[in-house]
């Protein structure tokens, strides 16, 4: 009998070590999540530097969000089709060349538009990382631990990026933000030609689908725009409703033109994987709802509380650093007890966390007392973005994983736009000819509206799991124990034969 060592293992999967390329993706998802929020840090300066005014100082964010969130799908087939290699090295190229020019820009125009192509580069980057673990483990505990570490990697981007952002800000200027992902994307692009195996060649009968790609393209970032300008140009304004009524008419467009391709954008098999579609539903209610909460709880803390922008960033250092350890714990506890238990129970401890910290967010509170609800959120909050991403890879086929990523991502994307741009409305302060301490409690009392609505938001996705989560269907492949628990299996039986995908 043969025994198979972790050597052999290793050179069937393209000869660097698994664990370097677990390395590199990981590091790639840091520096793209690193971006986040090291730019937030430093708006008020860079709106004095370049000249921007209060009204285009957001399209800084806005920017980046809406390119990104249109590349997504893209991003997922080409890597798919053309190679996460390929894909993976673009991305980080176009997100190195960004930064440059981000940095050296002398006027808002400029800057902009290095911000569209590293939103660009970050969506390219995205699915391939998650396609190079997905495709290099095996689904199963091999996979959940990966995705766990994958996920904690992001999550303390965040974490670096408020704090690096705070100290860079204050000590090297509002430029050093964009300058500090050169040298970073540069390595990571090193390390891509050296530890991912080389791309096979293309399957000539598959087809990109160009239609479907830049009309799914056009409808997510016109529908973006209008959800992230909503709330600053008013509604009713041309700007917005203009944009939003020719992106939701591309959006049926776009279902119409998948469903006479031949080589869909997305895949029929991925559009009716109950998993696939869960995880979805999921990240958008999880963007919509922890990726909101850290935006509140930053205007809090500036806004109520007084703190400077490098306190803030260390106001946010244990609850981050509590997502991080979250995130990578996921996996593993997905493997123990199911991922269906795993999901009730980070939902369950988010929509607490949620409520007890709203319960504290006054105008007179101190940052111990909103400690506890932050710490239980970011439980909740990392558990569950390593959960809906072990749920969107579960019974997709290697070929598949890029577009299956991308999709959820897309989804995490709208959630966010549409999350904030709802919440910003509910937790407005009232007449704008307030200030001092009447600006400072009716600014707490908005927030807390905000994440009081976060806390019910999170117990109404926790009943969605309940009531949706796919069912196991019984069999003799069908084991009985949390750790297999979601299979493939199970969803080759939900879904079907993964033919004509």
């Amino acid at each position: 009998m043969t025994i198979k060592t972790s050597a052999d293992d290793n050179r069937a999967n393209g000869g660097p070590t698994r664990s370097w390329r677990l390395f590199l993706v990981c590091f790639a998802m840091l520096i793209v999540s690193l971006d986040q929020y090291i730019v937030v840090v430093a708006l008020p300066d860079i709106g004095r530097a370049l000249g921007y005014t209060a009204h285009t100082l957001q399209l800084v964010v806005s920017a980046y969000a809406v390119a990104s969130s249109g590349f997504l799908l893209v991003g997922g087939r080409a890597a798919d089709l053309l190679g996460q290699r390929r894909m993976l090295a673009t991305g980080l190229v176009l997100y190195t060349v960004a930064s440059l020019a981000g940095g050296l820009a002398t006027g808002p125009a400029t800057q902009l538009a290095a911000r569209v192509v590293q939103g660009l580069g970050g969506a390219l980057v995205f699915p391939a990382t998650l396609a190079v673990v997905t495709t290099t483990y095996a689904e199963g505990r091999e996979r959940n631990r990966a995705l766990g570490i994958w996920g904690a990697a992001g999550a303390a981007g965040l974490v670096i990026g408020v704090l690096l952002g705070g100290v860079l800000t204050r000590y090297l200027g509002w430029s050093s933000v964009f300058f500090v992902n050169v040298p970073l994307a540069v390595g990571a692009l090193v390390l891509t030609f050296v530890v991912v195996p080389h791309d096979p060649s293309r399957d000539r009968t598959r087809r990109f689908d160009l239609a479907g790609a830049l009309t799914a393209m056009v409808a997510v970032m016109l529908v973006v725009w209008s959800l992230v300008q909503g709330p600053q140009l008013g509604w009713t304004a041309a700007g917005v409703l203009g944009p939003a009524a020719l992106g939701l008419a591309l959006g049926w467009a776009f279902t119409r033109i998948e469903r006479r391709a031949h080589d869909p954008l997305l895949p029929r098999v991925l559009v009716r994987s109950p998993f696939v579609r869960l995880a979805l539903v999921l990240s958008f209610l999880f963007m919509a709802t922890f990726g909101s909460l850290l935006y509140f709880v930053s205007i809090y803390l500036q806004n109520v509380l007084q703190y400077d922008a490098l306190q803030t960033g260390l106001g946010f250092l244990a609850p981050t650093s509590v997502v991080v350890a979250a995130s990578a714990l996921a996996g593993a506890v997905s493997t123990r007890i199911g991922l269906r238990a795993t999901c009730l129970a980070a939902l369950a401890i988010g929509a607490s966390g949620a409520a007890l910290l709203a319960v504290n967010l006054t105008a007179d509170a101190g940052y111990l007392g909103l400690l506890p609800g932050l710490l239980l959120v970011s439980i909740g909050d990392g558990t569950m973005f390593t959960a809906i991403f072990i749920a969107a890879a579960t019974g997709v086929a290697p070929r598949q994983q890029g577009v299956a990523s991308a999709i959820v991502s897309t989804g995490s994307g709208m959630g966010a736009a549409v999350g904030l741009a709802l919440l910003v409305l509910l937790a407005h302060p009232g007449p704008g000819n307030l200030d001092g301490a009447a600006m400072r409690i009716a600014t707490a009392d908005g927030i807390r509206a905000a994440v009081y609505a976060i806390a019910a938001a999170i117990a109404v996705t926790l009943l969605i799991v309940l009531a949706g989560y796919p069912r196991r269907r019984s069999g003799p492949a069908a084991g009985p124990t949390a750790a297999s628990e979601p299979d493939s299996t199970c969803v080759e039986d939900c879904v079907g034969s993964a033919g004509g995908a």
